[in-house]
């Protein structure tokens, strides 16, 4: 099992359930708040490896719904100064286990990083019922 630092926007609908399918995986978690850490380009960078730079938003933040920011018309530097300044704008979760980090919620990808397997029975029933849900797009867009 595996200690994942996970930054999230708390009370976001999503991220409650993508802790769940960690926990029943039997994964630690270190939650932190997305939006009151203290970031720097060089320490975000890291979360979106080799993703293209229209991969690293949240199209659900108000700036990019009001068309204030459009991601399409940015490169690394000024998507990354963005985001410092308005941490809404970065795709939630972020996810570090080790020196390996990762942005959004694929559960495909984090089965074959990590595992979301299961362990008990209550945690299988909880699992199948999150299993074909969507986790990475915000439930609350209108």
């Amino acid at each position: 099992m595996a200690t994942v630092i996970f930054y999230e926007k708390p009370g976001c609908i999503n991220n409650t359930k993508q802790k769940l399918l960690l926990q029943a995986a039997g994964h630690q978690l270190e939650v932190h708040n997305l939006l009151t850490e203290t970031w720097t380009p060089e320490a975000l960078r890291p979360f979106f490896g080799d993703l293209p730079v229209t991969a690293w938003f949240n199209y659900t933040a108000p700036l990019i719904k009001s068309g204030e920011v459009d991601p399409k018309m940015l490169d690394e530097s000024a998507a990354l100064t963005l985001m410092v300044q308005y941490p809404l704008l970065i795709r939630r979760p972020l996810m570090q286990v080790d020196d390996r980090y990762s942005v959004g919620f694929d559960q495909a990808e984090i089965n074959a990083w990590i595992g979301l397997q299961p362990l008990g029975v209550i945690q299988k029933e909880t699992v199948a019922s999150l299993r074909n849900q969507d986790l990475q797009s915000c439930p609350r867009q209108s």
